[in-house]
């Protein structure tokens, strides 16, 4: 399915591009304002100022019925402009589809890196039309990856050109990130200023090869993801093809100032794990105009692993995932977890279709996650032939070792969910919370679930909230006037 590419810059409206300097300090200002007025809803205190990222849509529908639609791509600041610009056939790069090129790529950003001190402003490299077969490489600050058209980066089939580092449990599943992990085909670690872009280009992770050692059971350490972003800010990935994520497929972890707009993520609808897009510990995240076909989900949000992720306690936050459609068999279009242990809150998901999926939209967690989920904001979902479309789950019994405390429970607080359409689904929406950890504010209005059978009914446990035109009727733990009062849909 296509999706709407908007013209507009972050909150602009009409013609211009990006809006004024003291248009942006006013709306700045509004901004402020409104998300110190909106806090009646919040669980805890990281998640002061939680309700601004609502409070677009009604700054939109404000100005009038003609109002333009908005973008998130503002997370993105536009840097200085690249002064050195270079090819990775400068370097010995060869796009034949067979040579290694994994060195001259190492060697453009090494020079990329020594140029861009010299001289200022950073530097842009270039891959022309062609196959390049690289391993790993790292980027850099102030730079930009620019893939021409007709230009394909491939992941290097040999491994040893995937080299293995100190494993992350904070993040990730399989307990073979203890023992370390395969570098990601392309990583970053604290950048600031990185654009990863071209015309139409495509980058494959050529993952077969690693799915067959997991399904083998023969996989020593975990797989790589194809993009992977750490400590990193103000990133841009936009108008690319990335393919055969061995992994996970685009991976920023502990980044800030996120935006992956106009991308395609593809991968076969059996292969493991290749989640399209997971912002994990991450804020300002935009999520745009993106169609997904994967073996898992379409987007995540994480933030964090049982005890390593209470431990280290970086939330995902801010995050706005919108025209997003796609297709899974197996997992959820957009899930939240299950590794939320740093807490998940402010979450807009908003104008996404998905089709032929296991889920739609699901919450996934667990005992001993700890963390939260906190202000999650759905609307706008058309699904057909999705098996489940709203789901919250419990005991995936999956942890990184022994050290999991059962007692860590979850807590989950204003889910509002609305305007949401589901043909021809199998089930009617099944919401499982935890014991000694309900989940409570779950707001629901014109939800439609079409196709069931006239004996499907809702199936709740351990939650609470309020509900108005839903259909099929709800179960009754979604039936409470007393709830009535904090189900504020904006």
């Amino acid at each position: 399915m296509d999706v709407e590419k908007p013209l507009w810059g972050a909150l602009s409206q009409g013609g211009l591009s990006r809006p004024s300097w003291p248009f942006a300090l006013l709306l700045l200002t509004v901004l402020a304002v409104l998300s110190l007025q909106i806090t009646s809803n919040a669980v805890c205190p990281t998640w002061a100022g939680g309700g601004g990222l609502r409070q677009e849509k009604t700054l939109s529908s404000a100005s009038g019925g003609d109002s333009q639609p908005t973008t998130c791509a503002g997370f993105f600041r536009e840097g200085p402009e690249r002064k050195v610009v270079m090819s990775v056939a400068d370097f010995g790069g060869v796009g034949d589809g067979t040579t290694s090129n994994t060195a001259a790529f190492r060697r453009a950003v090494e020079h990329a890196v020594r140029l861009g001190k010299e001289r200022g402003g950073g530097a842009r490299l270039n891959v022309p039309r062609g196959r390049w077969v690289t391993g790993s490489f790292n980027l850099t600050s102030n730079f930009t990856l620019f893939l021409e058209e007709g230009a394909v980066i491939l992941g290097s089939q040999d491994p040893k050109e995937w080299p293995i580092i100190e494993a992350l449990p904070s993040y990730g599943r399989g307990r073979e990130r203890l023992g370390g992990r395969h570098i990601s085909l392309i990583h970053g670690d604290g950048l600031n200023d990185v654009v990863i872009t071209g015309e139409n280009g495509t980058i494959d992770g050529q993952g077969k090869m690693w799915w067959e050692m997991w399904w083998n059971r023969t996989l020593k350490h975990t797989r790589g993801h194809l993009l992977e972003l750490m400590n990193s800010n103000n990133i841009l990935i936009s108008n690319l093809t990335f393919q055969n994520s061995p992994f996970w497929t685009i991976h920023p972890v502990y980044c800030s100032n996120i935006v992956i707009k106009n991308m395609t993520v593809l991968a076969p609808l059996n292969a493991p794990n290749t989640d399209g897009i997971d912002p994990d510990s991450s804020t300002n995240v935009c999520i745009e105009d993106c169609y997904i076909e994967s073996g898992d989900d379409l987007v995540a949000v994480k933030s964090g692993w049982d005890q390593y992720g209470i431990g280290i306690a970086r939330p995902s936050s801010n995050i706005i995932i919108r025209g997003v459609s796609g297709t899974t068999p197996t997992c959820s279009g957009v899930g939240i977890g299950s590794e939320m242990s740093g807490g998940v809150s402010n979450v807009v998901v908003e104008n996404v279709h998905i089709r032929d999926s296991a889920a739609g939209i699901r919450i996934k967690t667990d005992k001993g996650r700890g963390g939260y989920v906190a202000n999650i904001t759905i609307s706008n979902i058309t699904m057909e032939r999705v098996k489940i479309p709203i789901r919250f789950s419990r005991g995936a019994n999956d942890h990184p070792d022994e050290g999991w405390d059962p007692k860590a429970v979850p807590r989950v607080k204003g889910v509002f969910i609305s305007n949401v359409v589901s043909r021809d689904s199998v089930r009617a929406p099944l919401l499982e919370g935890i014991e000694d950890a309900p989940y409570e504010g779950i707001c629901m209005r014109n939800v439609t679930v079409l196709g069931l059978g006239a004996s499907a009914k809702w199936s709740c446990e351990f939650v609470s909230g309020f509900s108005d035109g839903v259909s099929p009727v709800p179960c009754p733990q979604l039936q409470s006037n007393r709830s009535a009062s904090s189900c504020s849909f904006s």
